[in-house]
């Protein structure tokens, strides 16, 4: 990292981050073209779950590469300036890199979606096997992990 004094180093702070966002932003590589797509997510400190339709470009461009890139960010307000090249923005922030997976046991799936409903709520729940078998869950083991902050 460039300004190393903004990197995040310690794991609790970047669990912090993750467990307070909303939304992941997953980046796929489909050949010579990017693709990036924001999902509702679970996370277990070690992997992160996503849950998607049974076919489509994510599932498609998964099958061909597994290696993702994934995205976290809280922004926390304007610095504002007298100079426009001295504004800026305050926020948190966490970028990993890891290994994709698409889970086929039913029960690995339904321990995933309650992963992913914990992001979310507190809540436990009951999936019905009949949408737990029409839902494509996605597993990324977590490799690198790095956080910032301004």
């Amino acid at each position: 990292m460039r300004r190393s004094e903004r990197e995040i180093t310690g794991r609790e702070v970047i669990d912090a981050i993750i467990r307070q966002c909303l939304v992941c932003r997953l980046g796929l590589s489909d050949g010579e073209e990017p693709y990036i797509v924001p999902l509702c997510f679970g996370y277990d400190g070690e992997a992160l779950y996503f849950h998607s339709a049974s076919d489509g470009r994510k599932i498609d461009i998964l099958r061909k590469n597994s290696r993702v890139c994934f995205e976290f960010d809280i922004p926390e307000g304007m610095r504002e300036a007298e100079e426009g090249c001295r504004w800026g923005i305050k926020y948190r922030s966490v970028i990993g890199f890891g290994t994709a997976e698409i889970v086929d046991d039913q029960e690995d799936k339904k321990k995933a979606l309650g992963i992913i409903m914990a992001q979310y709520s507190g809540r436990k729940y009951v999936f019905p096997e009949d949408a737990v078998a029409r839902t494509a869950v996605i597993k990324v083991a977590i490799a690198r992990i790095t956080g910032k902050q301004a």
